[in-house]
């Protein structure tokens, strides 16, 4: 796959765009940079299709970028987590009503309603 990393400069009327592999482009908001540079990529060079190009866009903004991408990758640990805590209580949910013992003592053990089980048992199957 080829790639691409954007410099993005902020400036008065939005962002200026410098490719890493030559060009420079604008555009408006910081939210369209990636679909500006496809489309810079496509007026210089349209034999190619840049669609499934991998864009990077790195917003000069000095430190507080660093900041950003960590709150986004802890943000994205957080949610994957999630999927797995909610999984894994599935799991313990039918491993312990599978040993015999009643919702109520599930509900027990896992620290949740008995509610929760139900809901719990009617997902994992």
């Amino acid at each position: 796959m080829n790639t691409v990393t954007v410099t993005a400069t902020k400036w008065k009327l939005g962002w200026e765009l410098e490719l890493d592999s030559g060009g420079v482009t604008q555009v408006r908001s910081l939210a369209n940079a990636e679909r500006q540079t496809r489309d810079y990529l496509d007026t210089v060079d349209p034999e190619v299709d840049h669609t499934l190009w991998d864009v990077t866009v790195i917003p000069d903004i000095g430190p507080v970028f660093a900041e950003a991408l960590d709150a986004k990758a802890a943000t994205e640990a957080a949610r994957v987590a999630t999927v797995t805590a909610a999984q894994r209580l599935r799991d313990a949910t039918r491993g312990l009503l599978s040993e015999g013992l009643t919702v109520t003592e599930t509900a027990a053990v896992l620290g949740v309603t008995k509610g929760r089980v139900s809901q719990l048992t009617a997902t994992s199957q």
